[in-house]
């Protein structure tokens, strides 16, 4: 029989109640200090941890992976990630900022699976179009607006490719909100991809290679 319409309306709730953006399991071992460090020198572009959460999860889904960050910033999202990867996994993540990666090298440098590297995203991209990748992060420019093309062609089949803050956002400069638009319309044409696209967090697309 079906449930009457009061005990319909009660399911959402209930389920709502289980299901918050509150992260119950541990974080990384090194976040907490990367995160004084990071107030400290005002990096204010970090991934928020709903986002981070999910890029561990999704991280540990690649046994033995190669994976790509483009844009450490201070290394948050990069300790996430790093917490997701199995031994046998590598992780290259770059950024054009030394400032910032120094905060992540001093916390996250020991990592063998990890190689930091100084460089502008469009140099780096430009000369490493022949490597491939199973998971990329592309949390700058470069990846992400820039050189989108070169970048999803570094993908290995079934490779998984993510952005975030495409949702509006308070320090977005004027005309960003159109660019964002531009890069959903893109993404949609694309036939070589699975598309998924999340109104949660700060707004997440997640992409996979057919």
């Amino acid at each position: 029989m079906d449930l009457p319409f009061y005990e319909q309306i009660r399911l959402p709730i209930y389920v709502q109640k289980m299901m918050t953006e509150k992260i119950n399991q541990a974080f990384p071992k090194s976040y907490a200090e990367i995160n004084e460090a990071t107030i400290i020198s005002g990096f204010s572009m970090a991934s928020d941890v709903q986002t981070c959460s999910l890029l561990r999860s999704l991280a540990a889904s690649k046994p033995g992976g190669k994976f790509l960050e483009l844009g450490t910033g201070t290394g948050l999202s990069t300790s996430w990630i790093l917490d997701g990867m199995d031994d046998e996994s590598s992780l290259i993540s770059i950024d054009n900022e030394p400032n910032f990666l120094k905060i992540a090298n001093q916390f996250l440098g020991d990592d063998k699976r990890l190689n930091l590297i100084t460089t502008d995203g469009s140099d780096w991209v430009e000369e490493n179009k022949q490597q491939k990748f199973d998971y990329i992060f592309a949390n700058t420019w470069h990846g992400k607006y820039l050189l989108l093309d070169e970048v999803l062609s570094m993908l290995n089949k079934g490779g998984i490719y993510i952005i975030d803050d495409m949702l509006p956002q308070s320090n977005w400069p004027d005309g960003h909100q159109e660019k964002a638009i531009n890069l959903v319309n893109y993404l949609n044409t694309r036939v070589d991809l699975w598309l998924t696209k999340q109104v949660w967090a700060t707004g997440i697309i997640i992409v996979v290679k057919k």
